[in-house]
């Protein structure tokens, strides 16, 4: 049998079995709570795995592994900051955020419950939260378009610009069709999917290639010293913090925090938490191998770093398991894509189209436009998509960036300051956004530092300021 013959049988059967799940939820969504939260009944298992999956996507198989494939060790500094930041999350906001936003008027979007935790009768802190939520979604669903490109280009030698056609169809329809049910649910099919394929290669790379070790230094003596870049220039503290700081990005990602707003109970946390921990630190740990292995297998790579995944996919195993792992690697693209699209269009309805235009729209009503609101957002990603050059590390770390400068520092002192004001609220939001925008877009940027540093410092200072001054003058 041909070797695209197994693949796409791989790809068909996952398709089918995502596509069903969307219909059976189709048909159980009858409001717009259970469109956006799932009605907050989901179990540990799947928030902890849907949670995971939907923040690492194709970043964890295509981005990490890129990095990893060129700069050896040095990633590592990047996964210890996530497994961290993970933790921290999990740890610290997850309870507390499902507690409050219930006791808050059973807030279900992020820009809900900012409005009514600090009384904002204006709804511009909504509105604005909304404006920042689609700037940085559109950025972020862009990654994982670009990666669904790579992928169908890379396994079926189709063109990039076809490609992300037939990967923008296939995400806007299962996302379209079953709402935050049926987007948690896949989620946690494609999070052990990915789980499956990260794990896999290396294992099966160690037995392929011998003393792993010896010959990483004998293509790079620097590859496996993580205080030393591949030029053999050590690594400055600052390239080191700007590292580790993609931990806190957790705090302010709306398509995480979702998750543990629609957990079952409070109580089920904790379960969530190991569950997720356990699936974060070893799947970190296996994208790093896979670089690191695949810079042992391929030495001269012309092609995309960031498909080096898929390359070993090919190299290491029979076209049947093959179809499998690179399955696993659109389920990685999917299980980001749809979340970041469905929060964009859950915010755009509750943010903007309740306030605005109708507002006193029947859930019928909101649910279809919600819809609706997945194929503009869609849209609109795919438009930034189209550049063949795009990274998709790149378009990740910016909006990584913009929601954990924007939103991090406002959902932890909502939860744990009870002097915030809803005008130190807004002052943080958008420091951290502009400030992560402006830095983004200027010519490398400050010292190199990565935009989320600053951004999150001035947030942090500008709520508190503010939050003072404002209550001061009442």
């Amino acid at each position: 049998m041909p070797e695209n013959t197994y693949i796409i049988i791989s790809f068909s059967l996952y398709l089918l079995i995502m596509l069903a799940i969307c219909v059976y939820f189709y048909f159980k969504t009858k409001n717009l709570s259970d469109y956006i939260l799932a009605g907050r009944s989901l179990n540990p298992w799947v928030t902890s795995l849907s949670a995971q999956a939907s923040d690492m996507s194709g970043w964890l198989l295509m981005g990490l592994p890129g990095y990893a494939f060129v700069a050896g060790i040095e990633a590592g500094w990047i996964a210890l900051g996530l497994a961290i930041g993970t933790y921290i999350n999990w740890k610290f906001i997850a309870k507390r955020l499902r507690i409050t936003t219930e006791k808050f008027g059973d807030a279900i979007t992020l820009p809900d419950y900012f409005e009514k935790r600090f009384n904002d009768k204006s709804r511009v802190l909504r509105m604005v939260s909304a404006i920042f939520i689609l700037i940085f979604f559109m950025i972020y669903t862009s990654s994982g378009f670009v990666a669904g490109a790579k992928l169908f280009n890379q396994v079926f030698g189709i063109s990039y610009q076809n490609a992300l056609l037939i990967g923008v169809f296939i995400i806007i329809g299962y996302t379209f069709l079953g709402g935050f049910n049926a987007v948690s649910w896949t989620d946690f099919i494609q999070g052990l999917m990915m789980f499956l394929a990260v794990v896999a290669i290396p294992i099966i790379g160690i037995f392929k290639v011998d003393n792993i070790h010896q010959r990483v230094i004998e293509i790079n003596p620097n590859f496996m010293n993580q205080f030393i870049d591949t030029d053999g220039n050590p690594l400055s503290a600052i390239a080191i913090t700007s590292l580790l700081a993609w931990g806190l990005g957790y705090f302010g990602q709306p398509h995480i925090l979702a998750r543990f707003m629609a957990i079952k109970s409070a109580d089920k946390i904790k379960k969530a938490r190991i569950i997720a921990m356990v699936w974060v630190v070893i799947s970190l740990a296996g994208a790093l191998l896979v670089g690191i292995i695949g810079a042992t297998w391929v030495t001269n790579v012309t092609r995309d770093t960031e498909t080096i995944f898929m390359i070993l996919i090919n190299g290491f195993t029979h076209p049947a398991i093959a179809g499998l792992l690179l399955a696993a690697i659109l389920a990685a693209v999917m299980s980001t894509a749809d979340s970041q699209l469905l929060v964009t269009s859950s915010s755009l309805v509750e943010d903007f189209y309740k306030i605005v235009i109708r507002k006193n729209a029947s859930d019928r009503e909101q649910v279809w436009i919600s819809r609706l609101a997945v194929l503009l957002v869609a849209i609109s990603a795919y438009l930034i998509a189209r550049n063949p050059n795009g990274s998709v590390l790149n378009l990740v770390s910016y909006a990584w960036a913009g929601f954990g400068a924007a939103f991090g520092p406002l959902v932890i002192f909502s939860l744990y300051w009870k002097s915030m004001t809803r005008w130190g609220a807004l002052a943080g939001l958008i420091s951290g956004g502009v400030t992560v925008i402006v830095l983004k877009n200027l010519s490398g940027g400050i010292f190199e530092m990565y935009e989320i540093i600053p951004g999150f410092i001035i947030a942090c200072i500008a709520i508190v300021v503010v939050s003072k001054v404002s209550s001061a003058l009442r």
